[in-house]
């Protein structure tokens, strides 16, 4: 989409599908039809990932706790019922806000945003051209980058921590993607660039699962990268995929990072080998949107972006490894996040 075209702003019952209600609070009338009321319909994968889709839950639930609203939830399973989810709370007519999680819900929103044209829609990770949807979009390569950096820096060096350790001698990490998209390749084009910052030595090995929800299928994938290629990290970006990747880490006592959440709290059980996790704001974007509903502010056929600079993505130390990590490493990621904030550092979008 040519950017001319974009308005940027700096910033903060389903039928066939798993249908959650939401808790009733003080909007609306007692048939659900007032002003407050919220579908979700969440990316594939569903509910329980701790990680994409659980941070939009805990976005409209915290708009729940401040607002009072009411919201219900649709897990579709398959990326061909993204269109009837939608459609079904469109339907209604009883909705305020409709909530589109994921790239994926792109082309379904396309049709049904120009359909129900009186029908106020976000949608997260994608951007769709009409004057009832609100987009939302992530500087997830600039994000990425940072992570990158420190295994960069990290993998150069002797290094232990937790249940984890580094063999310098190998100067190699890992990239696990879940479904091979655009957006998850702006993911691996940020950490490659920042690993190649760091050191141009070290080597970046990647490769893509095809599913958000293969645990064994992204264990395998790291396995792989720990034993037969030697690497000492692995950074996923593939949602409940990336499950195994922790576990892969915890059984070859290597490290890994985490995605969308900060997965050292989300995972506990992996908290010894999650070095940090490249958080992506999303709970603040579906808050942000419910909150201008009520507010009578909301604002369709514009796209909001989050990157470094707005707080919308940021490299987050594990909980637990995260004061083990030296001076001069997180030093150095300080000087990269305000060196790409002033566009000093200018981080690909694409491998």
């Amino acid at each position: 989409m040519p950017r001319d075209r974009r308005t940027v702003l700096k910033g903060a019952g389903i039928a066939g599908l798993t249908t959650i209600a939401g808790c009733v609070g003080g909007f609306g009338d007692e048939e659900g039809g007032g002003d407050g009321q919220v579908g979700m319909v969440y990316a594939t994968g569903g509910l329980g990932d701790n990680s994409f889709n659980d941070m939009a839950q805990q976005g409209v639930m915290n708009a729940q706790d401040d607002f009072g609203i009411s919201f219900d939830e649709s897990e579709p399973e398959t990326e061909g019922e993204f269109d009837g989810a939608q459609r079904d709370f469109a339907e209604s007519g009883d909705y305020d806000l409709i909530s589109c999680i994921g790239f994926a819900q792109e082309d379904a929103l396309e049709g049904n945003a120009a359909e129900y044209s009186d029908q106020n829609f976000i949608i997260i990770d994608a951007v769709v051209e009409e004057d009832n949807v609100r987009s939302y979009v992530f500087g997830e390569p600039e994000g990425s980058f940072q992570v990158g950096h420190m295994a960069g820096l990290l993998t150069s060096q002797e290094f232990a921590a937790g249940d984890g350790e580094t063999n310098p001698d190998a100067d190699v990490v890992g990239f696990v993607g879940g479904v091979e998209s655009p957006l998850i390749e702006s993911f691996e084009a940020g950490y490659t660039a920042g690993v190649e910052f760091a050191n141009d030595d070290a080597e970046v090995v990647s490769t893509y699962v095809g599913d958000f929800n293969d645990t064994a299928g992204g264990q395998e994938a790291a396995l792989s990268m720990y034993q037969d290629q030697d690497a000492d990290i692995v950074f996923h970006a593939a949602g409940a995929t990336g499950v195994g990747v922790f576990q892969a880490a915890e059984s070859e006592n290597r490290f890994a990072i985490g995605v969308d959440a900060d997965q050292s709290l989300t995972e506990p059980d992996y908290a010894d080998v999650i070095l940090a996790s490249m958080v992506k704001q999303v709970d603040t974007a579906v808050y942000s949107a419910v909150e201008a509903v009520i507010d009578d502010t909301f604002a369709g056929g514009e796209i909001e972006e989050l990157g470094l600079e707005e707080d919308g993505v940021s490299a987050v130390y594990g909980d637990t490894l995260g004061d083990e990590i030296p001076s001069d490493v997180t030093d150095q990621l300080e000087e990269s996040r305000a060196a790409i904030v002033d566009g000093d550092i200018d981080v690909p979008h694409e491998t």
